[in-house]
């Protein structure tokens, strides 16, 4: 049974959508504009610790579209997961936070803002897949440069 305590483990505890807000300063005029709009996406990855071996991963997303200067809408998301990490070495722990859970997470965060552009009256928005490995080496790096600069970095991503 000792062998069992010691054996690595990650398991899905839960996922679930953390935050939702929709935003349509302009309606019901914008509906009768029939201009392509202009849509920034934004989206983020963080991690907190949440008790021993527990850690919750939030992916966010913030979707503004424009016509010009009138704001059609302005939707902003988070989905989460809490999953259980145990007796993974330290220096693998990192890659799996940043790396595998937002990879779990995000196609619940994709389904959620498309349904919800459609159920406000736009057509839907296809978050487009996100390669979290290359997102994670890219803050690493950015990290080393800022802590060769003096400036410090992150123990988590955020």
């Amino acid at each position: 049974m000792a062998d069992e305590d010691t054996s690595p483990m990650f398991q899905i505890q839960r996922i679930y959508l953390k935050d939702l807000s929709l935003e349509q300063p302009n309606s019901p005029a914008i509906f009768l504009d029939q201009q392509q709009p202009q849509v920034d996406i934004n989206i983020g990855v963080g991690a907190d610790t949440i008790g021993k071996d527990n850690y919750e991963v939030t992916v966010r997303v913030t979707v503004t579209a424009k016509v010009g200067e009138k704001t059609l809408f302005l939707l902003e998301a988070k989905q989460a997961g809490i999953f259980e990490i145990r007796n993974i070495p330290q220096d693998q722990l990192q890659p799996i936070v940043s790396i595998a859970c937002p990879g779990i997470v995000y196609p619940y965060l994709r389904a959620i803002v498309s349904d919800i552009c459609t159920r406000a009256g736009f057509p839907p928005v296809t978050l487009a897949e996100i390669n979290f490995q290359a997102m994670y080496e890219s803050q690493m790096a950015a990290a080393a440069e800022a802590t060769a600069n003096g400036a410090g970095g992150s123990a988590l991503v955020n």
